[in-house]
């Protein structure tokens, strides 16, 4: 590009006529690369040369702009160019630039009313205070998320909480002064707030403080369980069954990462998700999640050893839960055919959701815990007429094999039986998964099984190879 006019551009663009610079925005989101490129050059140019200039038409824009489009994009703007890597761009800008973006910023957090500009503003916010917070660099801010918080206005509210939510970790400590008065913003608002994407707000914010304070203070928002609780609850009976799933994925986080937390109400916590994922109306996604709840509490054992061990009557119960998912399967005609290598034909995603699940918790909880309640369990769907539930229960005795398999050793000859009688059943899905199941048990158990019960199990497969009715059941045992 000829300099002189490259020069032009840039005055223009960033003079008084605002027209210029709303034209390179928009070049910034077209859909040509050409178009694109000029304009990212020009950005780029404008930066090097004018960056307080350039921001703070970024921030006016932000500002003042009627075009949804416009404003979106120098949200995202200014976060990605205020907060990369290279942190000397918000250095080289003076003071009074700092100042002014700044005050724009709160100002947006006030006045924008579109939801999904909100979001991206409050990302920006975050990003930049996280920046400058440490150094102290930014003294209005919380003064600012406390009046919003504290404040009737629900959309105000929402944003002090989504910006709480990602900058617990840089204003964790700087807020024990002021836990008390969090404390009761939070349990108002997950209580009584008749908002349901403040109390998520909220929510997320919480979870995210607890897991950045110290066991001490932790300790003083042990009380908000039940509100947090209370936030999932609400949404679901009242049909919102998508900020429920917010919820829950909040609750996950909370049962990784400080599992502990829970571990005073545990029983009651642990009853509503298995109550959840019982609830047959309910979406399989949020099913699925209060699963993964309960699972995720069971894989925290370095972080809270045994804790769910203690309530054997939910493992039981998650047990049973999980096998019933088993029985969603179709008995596809395509599975039988054995033309393509698809072994999953007429598999569901709540089958395969409960398949892994139960590797996850005999691996989390161990065979002690486990076999127990498989042998309790497993011989009534064995003895059942349906053949999904035969083939369930084998699927299931092949899944936890790993996770129990120094108990299931000391067992072997009923293990193998149950598996060797279905070699014979009447369906060849319920017979693949038996042969599944012994290569399964023969990984897990070996060298024990191979060298004791070789002479039952060898001719059982070499009998299924020759099933040339059922190529997939051939093809099987050959494996």
């Amino acid at each position: 590009m000829d300099p002189q006019l490259q020069q032009a551009q840039l005055a223009a663009i960033l003079g008084a006529d605002p027209s210029p610079f709303e034209t390179l925005i928009s070049h910034l989101m077209s859909s040509s690369n050409e178009q694109r490129s000029n304009a990212e050059l020009l950005f780029n140019l404008c930066k090097q040369t004018n960056p307080d200039s350039l921001f703070l038409k970024l921030g006016h824009m932000l500002q003042t702009s009627p075009h949804m489009e416009a404003r979106a994009m120098s949200a995202i703007l200014l976060r990605k160019q205020l907060t990369q890597d290279d942190s000397l761009i918000w250095n080289r800008l003076s003071p009074d630039t700092q100042s002014s973006l700044k005050s724009i910023l709160l100002t947006c957090v006030q006045k924008e009313e579109a939801k999904t500009i909100m979001k991206k503003l409050c990302d920006t916010v975050s990003e930049l205070a996280s920046s400058v917070l440490p150094d102290n660099g930014w003294p209005e801010l919380l003064p600012f998320m406390f009046q919003c918080v504290s404040s009737d206005n629900f959309k105000l509210q929402e944003s002090a909480f989504l910006i709480f939510a990602q900058l617990s970790q840089y204003i964790g400590e700087t807020l024990i002064p002021h836990i008390k008065h969090l404390h009761g913003v939070f349990l108002q608002c997950l209580t009584s707030s008749g908002s349901s994407d403040v109390r998520i707000a909220a929510l997320s914010a919480v979870i995210n403080f607890i897991q950045c304070l110290s066991s001490g203070d932790r300790d003083r928002f042990q009380d908000l369980l039940p509100a947090m609780m209370t936030t999932l609850t609400e949404a679901l009976n009242g049909g919102q069954e998508a900020t429920a799933q917010e919820a829950l994925e909040l609750l996950i986080e909370l049962a990784g990462t400080e599992p502990r937390f829970l571990r005073r109400q545990l029983v009651e916590v642990v009853g509503s998700m298995l109550q959840i994922a019982e609830a047959e109306t309910l979406e399989e996604g949020t099913r699925h999640l209060a699963i993964e709840f309960v699972i995720t509490l069971a894989e925290a054992r370095e972080r809270a050893p045994g804790m769910m061990r203690k309530l054997p009557q939910f493992i039981s119960r998650l047990f049973g839960i999980l096998l019933r998912m088993l029985l969603d399967i179709e008995d596809e005609p395509a599975w039988h055919t054995a033309e393509n290598e698809d072994e999953d034909a007429g598999e569901s995603s709540n089958y395969s959701v409960g398949q892994e699940c139960l590797d996850r918790l005999a691996i989390a909880l161990g065979g002690n815990t486990i076999v127990p309640v498989a042998s309790e369990q497993l011989p009534a769907y064995l003895a059942a007429p349906e053949w999904q539930k035969h083939h369930a229960a084998l699927i299931a005795l092949a899944q936890i094999a790993e996770g129990c398999s120094k108990v299931m050793i000391k067992n072997l000859e009923q293990v193998v039986s149950m598996v060797l009688n279905s070699f014979q059943d009447p369906h060849p899905r319920v017979r693949w998964a038996a042969i599944n199941a012994i290569g399964q048990l023969a990984t897990d158990l070996g060298p024990d099984l191979q060298v004791q019960y070789h002479q039952r199990v060898l001719p059982a497969l070499a009998t299924a190879m020759d099933d040339f009715n059922n190529p997939r059941v051939q093809v099987k045992s050959v494996y």
